[in-house]
């Protein structure tokens, strides 16, 4: 089984970034975690602060593999575009969010991804990665 992990903007700065919403880990260490813990699932990890970049690697992946994990950041209340990309592709896709989008400010409230993806992991930190393979690998 095959997934991609795409994380979006500022998320390279998880383990730094506003530590009481986002926690002390950093991502690659958490990635090696979710790795061992699920063998033999192939995961692979894309991270980007641009928007088509984000666009072009589902394009890329969103016909060949099993799944797609996306954190799409605050892109995910902006971005109709990623929200067409995720409609357009083959793969399932599952959004994920580290924090509880509905305890912070309202724009948060709203996603372009939720509506075509197959379903939403919010709030339980790095974990949701985890909740979010668990629902990709049935």
């Amino acid at each position: 089984m095959s997934v991609w992990i795409i994380n979006g903007p500022n998320l390279n700065l998880l383990g730094k970034r506003e530590p009481e919403i986002y926690g002390n880990q950093d991502f690659n260490s958490y990635l090696e975690k979710l790795r061992s813990q699920f063998q033999p699932v192939e995961i692979s990890f894309f991270q980007s602060n641009i928007e088509g970049e984000i666009i072009d690697k589902l394009h890329e992946v969103g016909f060949n593999v099993d799944g797609i994990i996306l954190n799409a950041g605050a892109y995910t209340h902006t971005s109709v575009a990623i929200g067409d990309a995720v409609k357009a592709i083959k793969s399932p896709v599952i959004e994920v969010h580290i924090s509880n989008i509905f305890q912070r400010e309202g724009f948060r409230h709203i996603s372009y991804i939720a509506p075509n993806a197959r379903g939403s992991v919010i709030g339980f930190g790095l974990g949701s990665y985890r909740l979010a393979l668990l629902g990709l690998i049935g």
